[in-house]
């Protein structure tokens, strides 16, 4: 297993400074699928919601946003996989209130990879290829 993280470690340093090329057609089916279900909340923009990061008044927290100014590209695919399919709760804790859904019966596993490769496709070079190494570790770690 250490090996495993090693390696990916090497593999995601050597591109630390190359961005992740997206399929085009992927990219553009995921920005529909965006604007349909998720720019409500976090921006036609990905710039979420204002004041992201203090609680409204209910205690929970706005939608953040997924440009870079946001913290998504700190998560790897497995897990901005999740969130959307199961919400925060299973991410943060059970007794985490959040206005994230789970839309696990609205989209479909494809539409979820294309909304990813949407939003990822936006990153600068820096920020992709960090949560790219992200995903590298965290698949290695679960071998």
């Amino acid at each position: 297993m250490v090996a495993a993280i090693a390696a990916a470690t090497m593999l995601a340093s050597s591109i630390y400074f190359i961005k992740v090329a997206l399929p085009k057609a992927q990219v553009a089916r995921g920005h529909v699928s965006y604007l349909k279900t998720c720019a409500s909340c976090h921006g036609k923009n990905l710039e979420g919601q204002p004041d992201w990061k203090s609680p409204n008044a209910n205690g929970r927290m706005p939608a953040p946003p997924h440009d870079a100014t946001g913290h998504t590209w700190h998560h790897g695919d497995d897990d901005l996989t999740g969130i959307i399919k199961f919400g925060l709760k299973p991410y943060v804790s059970p007794d985490y209130e959040s206005d994230m859904p789970a839309y696990k019966d609205v989209l479909a596993d494809n539409e979820i990879s294309d909304i990813i490769a949407y939003v990822k496709s936006t990153w600068p070079e820096r920020e992709s290829a960090f949560q790219a190494q992200i995903t590298l570790q965290n698949r290695a770690a679960k071998k």
